[in-house]
């Protein structure tokens, strides 16, 4: 059983909670938050707090009045806050005026999903595993891309410079009720990763909204920037968010086959046959930027290839043998920038159209990654190409919603043409002086 209002009252009064924020993300996965004061906590629970939608990036154009709905199972209370008069959280689903769920809501179109599975017999359970960026700040405490640190894989203390922070951030997780399975230093200097373990599909993506935030505020109270950006250095390697997902039905990993010999079911190829069907399409909002495309390239380590392999890193999908789960499914294109209430949303209904349709799963793709594989087997090499796989994608259109999707379409296509109208110092420094 979740919450009742009785039960956020009491742990409003029992805690001396002052202000609570109801949160909702923008379509785009940015974190938006009305504050209230304990005061006006039925006006919340009643579901008669408010917004201008016209006032919220890719919302209503209209000066539409809209309102949010808290989730109660989502009460949590900030760990940074004060402890007299405590700050929580409370994230919210978007809706009309008339009572009819908002289609720009992102939350919206994840719930679709799952009730989608439901009605197939189905539940999917997530873990996301997140890398990110540690920089200094300068003077002004504004970001910079330096570091200092010259740390990489799995390196410790003194070499990893931000390891202090990132178990800062671990702690404060886990007294939200977050549950980390593990952390570290990546690759890069200055660049970590932490993993979560597998919750329902909901709970994974309101966590990683939630996670972004907490990163940011522990990583700044250390004098440092955290950044999600995919690729804000050239001669490193970008960010990704890989999303691990099992499939249950009665109980069970409906992906895990003990005969086979990647322990993978029919179900599970299925699935996976559904995702690569829609990968091109739904790389727009799994690498909803600019910069993602520089971290998407064949050859390189980030998952350039619409394939799967149980071996290689540079497959989109990845089919992963567990002890605890038996067998996931891991999409490792996706970047900390996107949306996880579109990204996870479109995952599933792309596996399950490939359940329904019996889908047959391609070739497993065992070449070394350094091996690029022709045109027609890459991801979108362009935010302008992904734009143009989106136009084409009527399926995932449809998942995304009428709103979202034509938004994406129209601001993306925006992005990407006052991006190719500014002049780069790349090009100041390889023509001015020479021509």
């Amino acid at each position: 059983m979740g919450n009742t209002k009785d039960d956020i009252r009491r742990m409003v009064e029992e805690e001396d909670v002052e202000f609570i924020r109801l949160q909702f993300t923008d379509i785009y996965g940015q974190l938006k938050n009305m504050a209230i004061t304990a005061s006006q906590l039925e006006r919340a629970l009643d579901n008669k707090c408010t917004f201008n939608g016209s006032a919220v990036e890719g919302f209503s154009p209209d000066e539409e009045e809209l309102y949010l709905h808290p989730d109660l199972d989502t009460f949590t209370i900030f760990p940074w806050r004060p402890q007299n008069g405590k700050v929580a959280r409370l994230i919210c689903d978007v809706y009309r005026a008339d009572g009819e769920p908002y289609e720009g809501d992102p939350r919206y179109v994840l719930k679709k999903a799952i009730a989608r599975a439901q009605d197939l017999g189905y539940s999917l359970e997530v873990g996301l595993a997140c890398e990110f960026f540690l920089f200094h700040t300068d003077e002004n405490t504004m970001p910079t891309t330096n570091t200092h640190e010259k740390a990489g894989y799995f390196d410790i203390s003194p070499l990893d410079f931000g390891e202090n922070a990132r178990r800062d951030i671990v702690l404060t997780l886990e007294e939200m009720g977050f549950i980390v399975e593990s952390s570290h230093h990546e690759a890069a200097p200055a660049q970590h990763e932490i993993d979560f373990r597998h919750s329902d599909a909901l709970r994974a993506a309101d966590d990683f909204a939630t996670f972004r935030m907490v990163v940011k505020t522990i990583a700044k109270r250390h004098g440092l920037h955290a950044t999600f950006m995919p690729k804000p250095k050239a001669d490193e390697p970008g960010s990704g968010l890989h999303v691990h997902m099992a499939l249950y039905k009665d109980g069970a990993n409906a992906f895990y086959d003990s005969a086979d010999a990647n322990a993978l079911s029919t179900v599970g190829y299925e699935f996976l046959a559904g995702i690569l069907s829609h990968s091109r399409g739904m790389t727009l909002t799994c690498n909803p930027l600019v910069n993602s495309y520089k971290r998407l390239i064949a050859g390189a380590e980030a998952p350039a290839l619409v394939a799967w392999s149980s071996k290689r890193r540079c497959a989109q999908l990845r089919v992963k043998k567990s002890e605890e789960v038996g067998v996931r499914l891991a999409l490792r294109s996706p970047d900390p920038s996107a949306n996880p209430y579109l990204v996870i949303a479109q995952s599933l209904m792309a596996g399950l159209e490939g359940i329904t349709k019996q889908a047959k799963a391609p070739e497993e793709y065992n070449a070394l990654c350094t091996e690029e594989k022709e045109k027609a087997c890459l991801l979108p090499t362009t935010l302008l190409e992904a734009v143009n796989e989106l136009k084409q994608d009527a399926f995932i259109r449809e998942v995304l919603g009428k709103h979202i999707s034509e938004e994406y379409l129209r601001t993306k296509t925006l992005e990407w043409k006052e991006y190719t109208s500014r002049v780069s110092e790349w090009e100041i420094e390889k023509y001015l002086l020479k021509y």
